[in-house]
């Protein structure tokens, strides 16, 4: 089966979506923590192809879209943009709510898109960040590794030094990977860690 990677086109707004909620817990199907299945996308996904297309690659097969990775070149940038163009419909359309006490997780996404999301120092040294998520059909035959080799090379492009991302210790498979393409880890948060990959 073919598989290609190649840059974002609108129509593959939708598969990015499905394939946020299908990876989103520590890499496995988190359906069944969200009523709202596109809250996750709104928060890791959906904004980033909006504010910069040129940020963000798939991989296609003859099923369809089958992964991606999600970018900005300038986080700070990103995310007074996000305050400006994308959070102000979505804190209308979902007010916040109180947990429900189900095992459903809407809330604390809610919560999140209520938040104001300020600068980090890591900006400095690693000013873009990224998402990816592959579906189980395509792991483990080196497109991750293709996906963020294809962002390094637009990212210097536009002379960007660093990229960083978080990743949840929930998730010890995306730990090891991230460490084996070359990230080093940053920082631990209460959360995961933090991690970085020099561009220069």
């Amino acid at each position: 089966m073919p598989r290609t990677i190649r840059p974002f086109h609108p129509s593959d707004l939708g598969a990015i979506y499905r394939i946020c909620l299908l990876t989103g817990h520590a890499g496995g199907d988190s359906s069944h923590l969200y009523r709202n299945p596109d809250l996750l996308a709104h928060l890791y996904a959906g904004p980033y192809p909006v504010a910069d297309p040129g940020m963000t690659f798939v991989v296609a097969d003859d099923e369809g879209i089958a992964g991606y990775i999600v970018a900005t070149a300038d986080s700070a940038g990103f995310e007074r943009w996000r305050e400006e163009h994308w959070w102000p419909v979505l804190r209308e359309q979902y007010p916040l709510v109180e947990d429900p006490k189900n095992g459903t997780e809407d809330h604390v996404l809610v919560g999140r898109i209520h938040e104001t999301w300020d600068d980090l120092p890591v900006y400095a040294e690693y000013p873009a960040h990224m998402h990816i998520d592959l579906l189980p059909r395509v792991q483990g035959q080196g497109l991750g590794r293709q996906l963020i080799e294809t962002l390094a090379v637009a990212l210097r492009e536009r002379g960007v030094r660093g990229l960083h991302l978080g990743v949840s210790l929930e998730n010890p498979g995306a730990i090891a990977f991230y460490h084996r393409v070359g990230f080093e880890t940053l920082e631990t948060r209460d959360w995961g860690l933090l991690l970085g990959l020099r561009l220069e």
